[in-house]
């Protein structure tokens, strides 16, 4: 009978515990709630900004600057002629997702980019939106035609020479367009894009010196070259162009044009003849192998050949490149 007793006690007991520690469950679980309700919401890290570039020319300046913010996509390699790009759906996908479309104007992707662009259907990157950023509005432009231009003067650009990032100085303009721009779109990110837009512009100032020194003692060597690539290069580093294999801008060379250009190279003791690495090297070798000059095969674009890796690189490898040419021909 006792025994009974404390059994039925027990459970009493127990029973009495479970439905207090039911009770109290509940207040928490009411408290956690309210709790989770009443903090802020979760503050979630901004997506980086896409950025699509023209050329890897921009594409590089834009990482410099962008960093770790930003994903950066160029269009045309640096093996390619820039001014005609075969148009693939696989263009049309990044501009889709572009949040900034940086091109390098003065209708150089005139024969190309329009169509890729309207096709995205990217509001953010249409001509004159906030995504579109033309690099060529401040930068020095040379070759701007001062005649009226006609179908016999071959591709002239009537805005200017766009082969304007081949001087520094326009890669440093272009680097403050891009930090102002990326900028805008970030404005909590702007202390981070000046900081590498600083440290870019040392960088690249100390490169300056470095390049401009190696290249001082050969100023006013005459070259020949394939295509006007290289005004900004040739203007920034004391080099005179003298002529083109090209007769014209985008016309292959003609059978009297190169006899012309030999025979003037001749005359004028030219050993170099710097060619584009799209370029066929038939005529050029033709022509090196009549006057005794070297053809060097130069980049004008980042990625033109495997060394070519950023913007820095570009310029290193083509200073390195002609100085020691000039020195295997015997300097000046």
């Amino acid at each position: 009978m006792e025994e009974r007793e404390g059994v039925r006690w027990c459970a009493t007991q127990l029973g009495s515990k479970g439905k207090r520690h039911m009770h109290m469950t509940r207040h928490v679980v009411t408290l956690v709630v309210l709790s989770s309700l009443m903090m802020p919401a979760p503050i979630f890290a901004q997506s980086k900004l896409n950025v699509v570039a023209t050329t890897e020319d921009l594409a590089s300046l834009a990482r410099e600057v962008g960093g770790d913010r930003i994903n950066v996509e160029g269009i045309a390699r640096g093996y390619q002629d820039p001014h005609f790009v075969e148009a693939k759906p696989s263009f049309i996908l990044k501009l889709q997702k572009a949040d900034l479309l940086i091109v390098v104007g003065l209708e150089l992707e005139i024969g190309w980019l329009p169509p890729l662009i309207l096709q995205s259907r990217n509001v953010k990157v249409q001509v004159g939106a906030e995504g579109y950023l033309d690099a060529s509005q401040r930068v020095k432009i040379l070759d701007i035609p001062t005649s009226q231009i006609t179908r016999a003067m071959g591709d002239v650009h009537p805005l200017g020479n766009p082969h304007y990032w081949m001087d520094p100085e326009n890669g440093r303009i272009i680097a403050r367009e891009v930090a102002d721009k990326l900028s805008q779109f970030r404005p909590g990110d702007r202390a981070y894009f000046e900081q590498r837009l600083a440290d870019f512009d040392k960088r690249l100032t100390e490169a300056e010196n470095r390049w401009s020194a190696d290249v001082a003692p050969y100023k006013g060597i005459k070259v020949v070259t394939y295509h006007r690539s290289f005004p900004n290069f040739a203007e920034r580093f004391g080099l005179d162009i003298v002529g083109y294999v090209e007769p014209r801008p985008g016309i292959p060379p003609s059978p009297s044009h190169t006899f012309e250009l030999i025979q003037e190279m001749k005359r004028l003791n030219i050993k170099l003849v710097l060619v584009e690495p799209y370029f066929d090297l038939k005529t050029p070798e033709a022509i090196g192998r009549s006057t005794g000059a070297q053809v060097l095969v130069m980049p004008p674009s980042v990625g033109g050949v495997k060394e070519a890796t950023d913007y820095f690189a570009l310029f290193d490898y083509n200073i390195k490149l002609l100085v020691n040419a000039i020195k295997a021909a015997g300097g000046k």
